[in-house]
Formats: structure tokens, sequence, C-alpha cells
């Protein structure tokens, strides 16, 4: 059974799906769900354990060799991806469709939009050929567009019709990029792709799909300055679904750069040739900067975590415009780390509006006193937005600054500093409202149930514990960017 691990990490939530349409029985809908979560979770960790021990993983389709047959191919970094959407997603589909537009009895809908969403973003990790990858990025991207249209009120219709149209526009420009390789080459395989792709790099053909591809990539990783669909999106979904996206879609969306830069068209070519960190390095900076500024100024609570996304997406390019070993590690390793900050500072946000009815800031006044276990999640996880020692944020900013001082940038290295204290800022914001002020008068002092509690405590306990066990995590991360640059071109 386990040789077929690679298939079977994709094949159970995409088959499951219509199962759960025909099923539609809500606690039977829901369990087999959550058994899926899991078993793909557990699938993921062994991939990862065999990818570290064997090397890359390849499962072809058919016992069809390379470029012939379609092949999943598992390494270092796509099984990290693996394991991060996997534990995500196994963390918060307990808490199910509340706080959502879903009527009673038509749960089932939502449970098999989340596992196509589930489904495509793992397959989109473990393709091994570039027209997969456009496949499973749409089947993921329409069961989004329907999760985030099942948010409470209308304006998540039009959030979610909004991320439909730049979505589009996004993958047609991957699929053009796509096209064009294809063109030159005649493959669709990642690595034969790869190999091809060295005797015609520098055509006008080559390099015109490459940036077709990178725009379509950024839209859908949210790169400033095509970040326009994230904040209104990630605020109007119902809170599971914010939590779920925010932790992994982005996460994936980062993975296909890394794959192209890396592994498809080569480090050297990108950066030595076309200068691509000409172009990302201002880019990243800027979104470390306008996201954390904007997250000030927000009256949401999840409006305040979007625009933050924003500023943690220009860590993560910032370190691949690094353009080295220890900035790509960087890079991998805030995958892991934000995935469980800001999954559980939206799973923070759904405690929020369950009790009180509201995001808005000012209605958690006295939120410490009201909800004392949602108040601290907060403060835990807002620490590691900051970057405060001890937590996974901390180990993020300093193999950041490492990668930087180890570049000679020492204005990179200020920058990254400067941008954490605009960080201080709005989580210092929050705590005051919730600590420093009166609570309403007449509100209810209530704690969140468990169910949503435990899925939030495991999160930010997470986040602290591997704030310190760090070598499960940025041990992984430089395997990974080892593995990635040995191979580029």
């Amino acid at each position: 059974m386990s040789e077929h691990f690679p298939a079977l990490q994709v094949l159970l939530p995409v088959l499951t799906a219509p199962l759960c349409l025909l099923l539609r029985h809500p606690t039977l809908v829901r369990v087999l769900s959550l058994a899926v979560t899991v078993g793909c979770l557990g699938i993921s960790l062994a991939l990862m354990e065999q990818a570290r021990e064997v090397g890359t993983v390849v499962y072809e389709f058919g016992n069809w060799p390379r470029p012939l047959g379609i092949e999943y191919a598992v390494d270092t970094t796509n099984a990290f991806v693996l394991v991060i959407v996997s534990m995500i997603a196994a963390v918060v589909l307990p808490i199910g469709c509340r706080n959502s537009q879903v009527p009673e009895g038509r749960e089932y809908l939502f449970y098999s939009a989340f596992l196509l969403c589930f489904g495509g973003l793992l397959g989109v990790a473990i393709t091994g050929d570039v027209f997969n990858i456009f496949v499973f990025l749409e089947i993921s991207s329409l069961a989004t567009y329907i999760l985030i249209a099942m948010g409470r009120d209308r304006r998540a219709i039009m959030a979610a019709y909004s991320y439909l149209i730049v979505g589009t526009i996004g993958a047609t420009f991957l699929l053009i990029g796509i096209g064009l390789l294809y063109q030159m080459t005649g493959t669709l395989n990642i690595a034969d792709l790869a190999v091809r792709l060295e005797d015609v790099k520098e055509t006008r053909t080559v390099i015109v799909a490459f940036a077709f591809a990178m725009v379509g990539i950024s839209i859908k990783l949210a790169v400033l300055p095509l970040h326009h669909w994230l904040p209104n999106a990630y605020t109007h979904a119902p809170p599971v679904v914010s939590a779920f996206l925010s932790a992994t879609a982005t996460k994936v969306a980062y993975y296909l750069m890394l794959r192209f830069i890396y592994t498809i068209l080569g480090a050297g070519f990108v950066f030595d040739v076309l200068q691509f960190d000409v172009i990302l390095t201002p880019l990243s900076l800027a979104a470390m900067f306008i996201g954390s500024l904007a997250a000030i100024y927000q009256t949401d609570f999840k409006r305040l975590l979007a625009y933050s996304s924003i500023a943690q997406i220009g860590y993560m390019t910032l370190g691949l415009s690094l353009n080295s070993e220890l900035g790509a590690a960087a890079g991998i390793v805030h995958l892991f780390n934000h995935a469980l900050m800001k999954g559980g500072l939206f799973l923070v946000a759904g405690c929020v509006l369950l009790r009180v009815g509201s995001t808005a800031i000012v209605d958690m006044r006295g939120l410490g006193s009201r909800m004392p276990l949602t108040a601290s999640a907060l403060v835990i996880a807002g620490l590691g937005m900051i970057g405060v020692p001890g937590t996974v944020g901390f180990v993020s900013k300093w193999a950041l600054v490492s990668a930087a001082l180890d570049q000679q940038a020492w204005q990179i290295t200020v920058l990254i500093l400067l941008s954490s204290l605009l960080a201080l800022v709005y989580v210092w914001r929050l705590i005051e409202v919730m600590y420093l002020t009166e609570a309403p008068e007449g509100a209810e002092r209530r704690e969140a149930p468990p169910l949503y509690l435990i899925p939030t405590w495991i999160l930010v306990l997470a986040s602290v514990y591997f704030g310190f066990n760090t070598e499960s995590t940025l041990g992984v991360a430089r395997a990974a960017a080892h593995q990635l640059l040995g191979g580029a071109g």
C-alpha cells in the first residue's frame, strides 16, 4: 500500500468530495471528511520521511515512464508543503461551517467544496507535470470561490466574484506560460522540461513564458501590487475558510514560484541573466511595510490579519530574492511558521465572531476578561507575528536576517527589523483594546466552545513548540533549499 501513497494523497479528498454530495447525511459527511484529512496528514508525513531517507519519490501512473506518462514526484520541498496543507486541514475542519451562510441540512456542500479545495492544493504540490499544476490549481480555485461565497453576508459573494475574476486572469497567465514552454520543448514533465530548456533558455519565447508564469503565480500568491483580491476574500469568508486559505493557498503558490525558478529554469538563469531579484526585492520590501501599515489602520480584526498576510508574503519572497541557500531556507520555513500563526489568529477571529457577533476591533473591548482563553491565544500568536524569541516568528526572522547578513545586505537587515516594529504596533493595538479598555456595558462574559478553542490552541501551542524545536522545521527547510539549489541549472 505504501508505494501508492503519492496517488492516494490526492485521490482520497478528490474522490470523497462527490461522495459527500451523494451521502448528504451531516454527521456521516463530517466524520468521513475528517477521516480523509487525518489520513492525508498521515500519508504526507510518511512521504516526508521517505523523501528525506531515499531522495525524490517518483510515482508513475500506469508505469508509463517520463515524459510519456504522468508522474507524481515527492522531494523534501513539496513533502514539506504537503504536510503543511494536510496538517492545517486536519486541525481546522472539525469546526465545520459555523458562521457561514450554509443552511442547516446542507452542510455536505461545504465539506464537498472544502475537500475539492484541499485535494487541488495537494495535487499542485505533488504533481510532476506542469499542465497538471494548472488543472489542480483550477480545481482548488473553483472550490475556493464557493467557500468564500459561504460567508455570513452578501459582501462574501462580491469578494468571491472579485477573486474569481482576478484568479482567472492569473490562471490564464500561468497557462500561457506553460503553453510557451511546451512549444519550445515538446514536454510537460517538470524534470524533462528542465533538461530540454538548457538549449533554449535564452530565447525570447522562454523569457516571455517565464514572465507570464511569474505574473500568474504572483496573483495567486498575492504579491504586491497583485494582492487586491486577498483582503476582501479573507475578511468576508467564513473563519474556518479564512484560516485554511491563509495557511495553505498562498503557501502552495509560493512553492510553485520556487519550483519554476529553481527546478525548471534554474536560479542562475533567473537571477543572473534575467535579474529577477531586481524586481522581486523592492516588491517584497514594499509588501512588508505597506501590508503592516495598512494593518495598523484597519478597524476590523479579520481585515487586519489579511493585510498582515500581505506583509508576511513579503518576507517569503524576500528570502527567495536573496538568491542563496539560506534565503531559500528562510522562505520555506516561513511557509510552516506563518501557517501556524495566521491559521491560529483567524480561528481566534472565529471565536470572537461566534460570541461577540462581530470582528470589529472596537467590539473586542475587554475581551481579556470576557473571553480569557481566546484573548490569550491572540496574544501568543501575535507575539509570533512580531518575532518574539520562543515563537516560530522569531525563527523565521532570524533565518531571514541571517540570510541577509550572509549576503552582506545590511540595509535589508535593518528594514526587516523595522518592519517587525510595525507588527508590534498593530499587535499592541489589539492587546490594548482587549486588556486596557472596559468591556461594553452588559457584555456577556462567555468563552468560545471547545470545538473552536481546541483547534485554535493546537496551532497556537504549536507556534511556541516549534519556536524551540527548530530542527524539525528549519532543519527540513535547509535540506529542502539545499536540494532545490543543488538541482538548479
